[in-house]
């Protein structure tokens, strides 16, 4: 190639990129423009892959950058200690932040019980819920105790539904069916692609809780 092409070919090259990223801008500026609505919003983090939890514990460091009042409930985790617990109840004190605290139901095979412990568990979300005050509530692994039956769905639903005007809320977890994901705002799925733990690697503390 001569060099008298060379920068003939880059001049085109740079003028194709600065003609997409104009139409890319429009595109986004269109977008932004269109979302005049402003209010909280409701995501569901689904789907067979790691890092719904995680995604979810992003948004409340987040909200609590800006100084916002956030609530945590999870489902079915409690028996060992995860990072998020252990750096929200030491460094964050002004989270509301709960576990069930029963572990794994497989671990438990204890459907009553779980049953019991979901009840209680759910009347702590139900309450975050109601509290205009709270900006963000993350309700971990919720879909599971819809998908077993230990929560009225219809329950559930009308109080994601009913939450106050200004309250984002986040919900993460396999399923959790269709009538969930039709009143969420955006719906996210993680696709495993592959896993550490398929190889026999263990769960690393840090990453993995």
């Amino acid at each position: 190639m001569s060099d008298k092409k060379q920068p003939v070919d880059e001049a085109r090259k740079n003028a194709k990129h600065e003609a997409a990223m104009k139409k890319q801008k429009t595109n986004v500026d269109a977008s932004i423009a269109a979302a005049d609505e402003e209010r909280g919003i409701g995501i569901l983090l689904t789907g067979n892959g790691k890092g719904k939890t995680s995604s979810a514990f992003g948004m409340v460091i987040r909200a609590l950058g800006y100084g916002y009042k956030v609530g945590v409930v999870q489902f079915i985790k409690g028996e060992q200690l995860s990072g998020e617990e252990l750096y929200l109840r030491d460094q964050c004190p002004e989270v509301t932040f709960y576990q069930m605290g029963t572990g794994f139901t497989w671990d438990t095979q204890d459907r009553s019980g779980d049953i019991a412990a979901a009840k209680r568990t759910w009347e702590v979300a139900r309450q975050l819920l109601t509290d205009n005050s709270v900006h963000l509530v993350v309700l971990d692994e919720l879909t599971y105790m819809l998908s077993f039956d230990y929560l009225d769905e219809q329950e559930v639903l009308d109080a994601l539904v009913q939450r106050p005007a200004s309250q984002s809320v986040v919900v993460t977890g396999r399923g959790g069916g269709s009538s969930l994901q039709s009143i969420m705002d955006t719906v996210s799925e993680v696709k495993e692609v592959k896993h550490a733990f398929n190889k026999g690697i263990m769960a690393r503390k840090g990453v993995d809780f």
